[in-house]
């Protein structure tokens, strides 16, 4: 097996607890069947994941709103209420990556979607995040995962091998994504599965 050298984390619903339920859920007084039907039709993750890529925050709330005046609230919320969603670290995978930044044995990066807006509110509520040797925001290079540009600029850009690099996200799409250019893969669930799954790669925690 060639030497691991390098591990790229994602950030959202790996290191840290983004969901926007948690904004929407409360919105509509607890009511899950109408905040999922909301999600799934109106504020999709789609759509936001167009904010992901650079589109303008408030361009996009104007353009949601102006296709759905009726719903004008509630998608007001998205980015208006946006740091509520942001709820905490996971605290099994941060322990996991302090130990892999403490031991040395391997570069530590991360990539993410992440709107360029959004993201500096992030960067002053995780010290985590200072860790890593560099982080892709892909509002920064206004392209996203799985799309294959943003890996690249992540490999060009702190020297990587894909044969030599673990890609950790929880969205098997950028997985398979990574996969496809010999990036290796593990698609994560729970911090306990993640450590049994960087044995197979012979990384001991």
């Amino acid at each position: 097996m060639t030497k691991i050298d390098t591990i790229i984390f994602d950030l959202g619903g790996v290191l840290i607890d983004w969901n926007p339920e948690y904004v929407y859920l409360r919105a509509f007084n607890g009511d899950r069947e109408k905040m999922r039907w909301f999600l799934d039709n109106i504020c999709t993750s789609e759509w936001n994941e167009n904010q992901d890529a650079g589109y303008p925050l408030a361009q996009a709330t104007e353009d949601l709103v102006k296709q759905f005046p009726e719903h004008e609230n509630y998608i007001r919320l998205f980015y208006g209420e946006w740091q509520d969603m942001l709820v905490g670290a996971i605290e099994g995978t941060v322990n996991i990556l302090k130990k892999l930044v403490d031991s040395g044995s391997q570069k530590i990066v991360a990539l993410t979607n992440w709107s360029a807006e959004t993201f500096p509110i992030a960067l002053n509520q995780f010290e985590f995040l200072q860790w890593f040797e560099g982080i892709v925001v892909s509002g920064e290079e206004k392209t996203r995962k799985p799309f294959d540009d943003i890996y690249h600029i992540t490999l060009k850009r702190f020297n990587i091998r894909g044969e030599q690099a673990i890609f950790i996200d929880d969205n098997l799409r950028n997985i398979e994504a990574a996969n496809n250019l010999g990036i290796n893969g593990i698609h994560f669930k729970t911090p306990e599965l993640l450590i049994q799954q960087l044995k197979k790669y012979n990384i001991e925690l």
